[in-house]
């Protein structure tokens, strides 16, 4: 047998049935990246140097001679000089459109006082009509410089007074960074008709003042009272306009993910009319992305329409809608969480049930019979504990319940107990490594030190326990960034470089697994994604260093050079 035979059979359990001997032949690869570092996140290759891809799949992994093979005079060749290529990240809980809406409005995420909040209002009501409504998103009174407090403060907050003087004739509202709230002045106040009288909506709290006046600041629910007039008066827009504004979002967001290295998105809740919006941008072969989407909706519109939207890699294997989404509490920063004992802090409440746990189970069986994924937003110790309950006992009506991959999105809080019912009944943790990280420093305030150490975030408990644990960010909650995320799953350092329980630390891989081959598998694509391996689609992106061996202190450094979506270059740094 000569060389390049021989060749061919070492490389025959790696190629796709492809004569790799011919010079410049019809099989030659699309495009090769060659003389890096691969992390494949596959068992039975872990590494290698290069990497060979025709069409959106890829054909060869081995040395950088092994591919060479594959080289023919139309092949795009990128040489990575050492560079690390990973499996192309997958966003494992996001909000897509959120994404892309949160870069057009109003950015929040950097403000340091409420003042700060009130100035940039002003400069766009400096540019606005009288009447047109200005958003914006990402502010956290717990990331402030200094604490609000004293007169006319209520809960940490401001009450609109300031606000409302800047933006008289302008409604305003500012979503809170968790997205469980939101601040609206008092136009958006007067026009929502919120007063003394207005009750609280269920699953919501208008925060009021001592003489009972609205103070602007409206949790969970009770935001959607102000939302709710927004969207009416953005209705009455053309549908030029509505489709234009849409897509204009849906490509911004896209940019984003891939200049993060991100080349599946799931979005973790989203209306029918949205799913109708990218299915167009699916046949006009617009989506950059690809996205694995939940379907949010009523029971009742879930029966109806569920056996319609189905789809499974419509699009070139750009759009899947086969989960559903549902919320059962809120988030702990805004004492939203529901909890089995009171907050440590505002003893008088354990958080709040956002939707009601039998129109949950409700949803369960309407999952199970159309055979859609459920995926649940739980992040209280209690909230974690009732969707488990909801879920087992669905799961007694079948005999594959474990095979379903049900989900719990968030899973931030949960008694030690219940651990172990994660993988018993086969649930997927779908968790947000840098929410830990983020979110340390009131854990403690709300948990107090007991619960916080035994329950909050338990990574390596779950793991251990052998429940698979999907990655992500909550996307516009936090930065898209994986490199962030996983940084904080395995390092679990606060923003000031303190431990936060560091004994529930990932590995690199096991970080890298939960944000590839992990997130594939929680969404029924690990045949497909998830893996630099021969067959699957070309997905990658290519790091600046090396994240499986740099320092700790390096590592949350990292930046992505180029970002590879089925074999096509969609990114490349400073382009």
């Amino acid at each position: 047998m000569g060389i390049c035979g021989q060749r061919f059979a070492l490389l025959g359990a790696l190629v796709l049935g492809v004569s790799a001997c011919s010079g410049d032949n019809p099989d030659a690869a699309d495009l090769v990246l060659t003389n890096g570092k691969v992390v494949t996140v596959d068992d039975a290759m872990p590494e290698a140097e290069a990497v060979a891809i025709r069409g959106d799949r890829i054909i060869a992994v081995g040395t950088s001679a092994d591919i060479q093979d594959f080289v023919g005079s139309s092949t795009e060749v990128v040489d990575l000089e050492g560079r690390t290529a990973v499996p192309g990240f997958i966003e494992g809980h996001g909000h897509y459109v959120g994404l892309g809406q949160a870069k057009m409005i109003l950015d929040l995420t950097q403000t340091q006082s409420f003042q700060d909040m009130v100035d940039m209002v002003a400069g766009a009501v400096a540019e606005a009509e009288p009447g047109e409504w200005i958003a914006g998103r990402g502010w956290h009174q717990e990331k402030w410089a200094e604490p609000a407090t004293g007169p006319g403060t209520v809960d940490g907050v401001p009450v609109h007074a300031t606000l409302s003087a800047v933006s008289p004739d302008n409604p305003v509202i500012l979503t809170h960074a968790s997205g469980h709230a939101a601040f609206a002045n008092g136009r958006a106040l007067q026009l929502a008709g919120i007063d003394r009288a207005t009750a609280d909506p269920a699953g919501g709290t208008i925060v009021r003042d001592v003489a009972g006046n609205a103070t602007g600041l409206l949790r969970e629910n009770a935001d959607g009272l102000v939302a709710s007039v927004m969207s009416a008066s953005k209705a009455t827009r053309s549908e030029d306009e509505r489709w234009a504004e849409f897509d204009r979002q849906v490509q911004l967001a896209a940019q984003e993910a891939l200049s993060k290295g991100v080349t599946t998105f799931h979005d973790a809740g989203t209306g029918f009319g949205t799913i109708d919006g990218l299915k167009r941008l699916a046949d006009e072969g617009r989506l950059p992305i690809r996205l694995y989407v939940m379907v949010r909706s009523s029971n009742e519109s879930l029966a109806a329409n569920l056996d319609d939207y189905r789809m499974v890699g419509y699009g070139d294997n750009r759009l899947t809608v086969r989960a559903i989404k549902r919320q059962i509490d809120g988030a702990l920063g805004s004492h939203g969480a529901w909890l089995l004992e009171p907050y440590e802090d505002m003893p008088s409440s354990i958080g709040l049930t956002v939707e009601a746990p039998d129109d949950i189970e409700e949803t369960a069986r309407i999952a199970a019979e159309h055979d859609f994924q459920l995926n649940t937003h739980a992040i209280g110790d209690r909230a974690n504990r009732v969707v488990l309950d909801i879920y087992e006992r669905t799961f007694e009506d079948r005999a594959d319940g474990a095979g379903l991959r049900w989900r719990i999105e968030h899973a931030q809080h949960m008694h030690p107990d219940d651990v172990q019912r994660f993988a018993d009944l086969g649930v997927i943790a779908a968790m947000q490594g840098i929410h830990a990280t983020s979110d340390a420093p009131w854990v403690y305030a709300r948990l107090g030190a007991e619960r916080a150490e035994s329950g909050a975030y338990l990574w390596r408990s779950l793991i251990d326990a052998g429940v698979v644990i999907a990655n992500g960010t909550d996307v516009p909650v936090e930065d898209i960034s994986p490199i962030a995320s996983l940084s904080s799953s395995v390092i679990r350092q606060d923003k000031d470089g303190n431990p936060f329980f560091p004994g529930q630390k990932m590995t690199r891989m096991e970080a890298l697994q939960s944000y590839t081959i992990h997130n594939a598998y929680a969404a029924f694509e690990e045949d497909i994604k998830g893996s630099i391996t021969v067959g699957k689609l070309a997905d990658i992106a290519v790091l600046d260093r090396d994240i499986m061996t740099v320092p700790d202190s390096e590592l949350p450094g990292t930046l992505v050079d180029i970002t590879i979506v089925g074999g096509e270059i969609l990114y490349r740094a400073g382009n």
